[in-house]
């Protein structure tokens, strides 16, 4: 076959598979794998106000510019979490574009690591049964489904103390068992209230994860609870 013979088949073919892409949907962009391995420590993160950010496709300078800036569309890779247990990542386009291409997950944690509970796009719920999307798609479109105080989302009954308690005691990290007084005591009022949102439910596996939905009676001090968090 002659070369430029060759060259022109060739050319030809590659512009019937783009089309096909086009046509099917399919896009260019690599798959952003997520797996037990894809978390760390929360406090090892970037800090923005409240949360805490990272980039599992290295693209954490774009991550932080829209988490400074409180507006815009968070790039590709973009971990945000608030809690130890709970994470949104942002996927390429085309992942779900019901929840602005986010996947939300459950991971329960401990010393050694994490693992994911339940992961998935808007019928992904957490341990209270409470779904994700419910709450984050109430956010102002310029806040890309990120729940803040003011960005239009439901308010939740957490106090930022609770939230610095839950991060200052992630097990992941070093020295999370050394837990202040002031977090024993916001994580004891936080155990009131998922009790009363839970009927008096017993969060015993909160030591994975937390807010498991049918778990016995077991000790519900603040050592015992500081792992908890809530949707939002």
């Amino acid at each position: 076959m002659f070369p430029s013979f060759r060259k022109t088949l060739l050319s030809a073919a590659f512009g019937v598979l783009a089309i096909t892409a086009t046509s099917t949907g399919i896009t260019a962009s690599p798959q952003i794998h997520v797996d037990n391995n894809s978390f760390r420590c929360i406090k090892e993160m970037t800090k923005v106000r409240e949360f805490y950010v990272d980039n599992l496709i290295g693209n954490l300078e774009g991550t932080v510019l829209v988490a400074k800036a409180g507006s815009g569309e968070y790039p590709p890779g973009s971990v945000l979490q608030v809690m130890p247990n709970e994470v949104m990542i942002k996927h390429h386009k085309g992942f779900s574009p019901a929840t602005n291409d986010w996947e939300f997950l459950w991971i329960d944690n401990d010393k050694n690591g994490s693992t994911i509970f339940t992961r998935g796009a808007a019928e992904v719920n957490n341990r209270l049964g409470l779904n994700c999307f419910a709450c984050h798609v109430k956010a102002r479109p310029e806040h890309d489904m990120v729940c803040e105080t003011t960005n239009g989302c439901d308010p939740i009954p957490v106090t930022r103390e609770m939230f610095h308690a839950l991060q200052n005691t992630d097990p992941r990290c070093a020295g999370s068992e050394n837990v202040s007084a002031k977090d024993q005591e916001s994580l004891r009022q936080l155990g009131e209230i998922v009790k009363a949102l839970t009927g008096q439910q017993s969060p015993e596996a909160w030591g994975r994860g937390m807010f498991a939905r049918h778990s016995p009676p077991v000790d519900s001090s603040p050592t015992s609870l500081r792992l908890g968090v809530l949707d939002g």
